[in-house]
């Protein structure tokens, strides 16, 4: 009986061990939106909003024409699920790609690109009338992501705190089941 039940704690606790170290690789997350998203028509957008399944750290956007001259200015901010990029202001007529790359909640990175079509665009000569306007298009793009980031951090500690618990209760079972096991047979 009692090996029986030591054998039925062991394959539970074997399981709970299974189940704990599955749910950080459960963590990967996805860009489930973004805005322009992709394949869109829109008018010149001042920045890049790229919506994640799950808060990310360390995002990386890079946006490019079709003469792979980059339009980002400045370091995405990631607050909460979104991740933003500002933009250089105002872009040009074309198709621009997005290429972003981010580490998930379970610490793997995760990247992806898409393009959009801007048209609408004012005229060139304009463009140097309006240096002011241009210049506040990063202004937008604050600084919450400093406070964003050690919460992505702290979520990466409570995975690897988890999966210490669970090796720590898997090792405290299999200590048990050898005591136990050897108290009867003496």
């Amino acid at each position: 009986m009692r090996r029986a039940l030591g054998a039925a704690l062991a394959a539970v606790l074997t399981l709970a061990a299974a189940l704990a170290f599955a749910a950080p690789a459960s963590a990967h997350t996805a860009l489930t939106g973004s805005n322009p998203k992709e394949g869109a028509t829109v008018a010149p957008p001042s920045e890049i909003v790229l919506t994640f399944a799950n808060p990310v750290t360390l995002p990386q956007v890079v946006v490019t024409d079709e003469s792979d001259a980059r339009h980002e200015t400045g370091e995405p901010q990631s607050v909460d699920n979104d991740v933003t990029q500002a933009l250089k202001a105002p872009l040009p007529n074309g198709v621009y790609t997005v290429g972003w790359r981010a580490v998930s909640p379970d610490g793997h990175p995760i990247s992806g690109t898409f393009e959009f079509t801007v048209e609408g665009a004012a005229p060139s000569e304009p463009a140097a009338e309006t240096a002011d306007p241009s210049a506040a298009a990063p202004a937008p793009a604050s600084s919450p992501a400093s406070t964003s980031e050690p919460e992505g951090t702290s979520a990466s500690w409570l995975w690897v705190g988890l999966g210490a618990l669970a090796v720590a209760v898997v090792a405290g079972g299999v200590a048990w089941l050898r005591r136990s096991k050897s108290g009867p047979e003496d």
